[in-house]
């Protein structure tokens, strides 16, 4: 294997098997190196995918050390793979910082195909796909999270652009409640719950009809789409 720095898409959820191309299980399977985003799930990970060694020889390293010494394998003339929480690392998720110190030094940075969650979300909105832009978390603060909001909507409507975003499992209800306060009845909302999980729900409604569907998403892992 040349040397390169591998960005490794992790599951969503249950067995990575089942999301994770043979491919990219390949190739993750003959890397001994990995900077991660947490050690414990990495390891769950990479353990699920059955690697041909214990995973105590294996080289883990939290993706927040120094980012000089991360490149060290590469240095080595050894591989190294980027592990994130869930999805796709430099996608809404960590990993681009190191992407762009490898490209830095001249080494090869390969992307593995795997799920985003984003990307997932936006393909079943049925929402506009060519224009679209991922704005991450809202504000937490009651006012500041309004501004925002309305403030996206005034963005999706003048760029006919599909604003996606996200929120912690535990307010997904409070930001529910937030887009169906601030945001004009025609506005499309999409929700996308438990991607590529068995209980898996996406829905795309007005904002109007949202409010007469009075749902409840819960403390599941959630993706917001909305385009005025």
């Amino acid at each position: 294997m040349t040397p390169a720095l591998y960005l490794v898409p992790a599951a969503l959820g249950g067995a990575p098997a089942r999301v994770l191309p043979a491919p990219t299980i390949e190739t993750v399977r003959a890397l001994r190196d990995f900077a991660v985003e947490n050690a414990k799930s990495a390891r769950a990970f990479l353990a699920a995918l059955g690697m041909p060694c214990p995973l105590r020889e294996l080289g883990i390293v939290a993706l927040d050390a120094d980012g000089a010494a991360l490149l060290a394998p590469l240095r080595a003339g050894r591989s190294l793979g980027v592990i994130a929480e869930a999805g796709c690392p430099g996608v809404a998720d960590p990993g681009q910082a190191l992407a762009a110190a490898a490209h830095a030094e001249g080494f090869r940075v390969v992307p593995l195909v795997g799920p985003s969650s984003p990307l997932l979300a936006l393909m079943a909105s049925g929402l506009e796909g060519q224009r679209f832009a991922f704005r991450g978390y809202l504000p937490r603060d009651t006012v500041g999270r309004a501004q925002r909001i309305r403030t996206l909507e005034k963005v999706s409507r003048e760029a006919r652009e599909t604003q996606i975003f996200i929120e912690t499992p535990y307010r997904n209800d409070v930001l529910l409640g937030a887009l169906l306060a601030c945001c004009a009845p025609d506005t499309r909302l999409c929700v996308a719950i438990d991607l590529t999980l068995p209980g898996e729900e996406i829905a795309t409604r007005s904002i109007a009809q949202w409010r007469r569907a009075r749902a409840v998403i819960g403390r599941r892992p959630a993706v917001f789409l909305l385009l005025a």
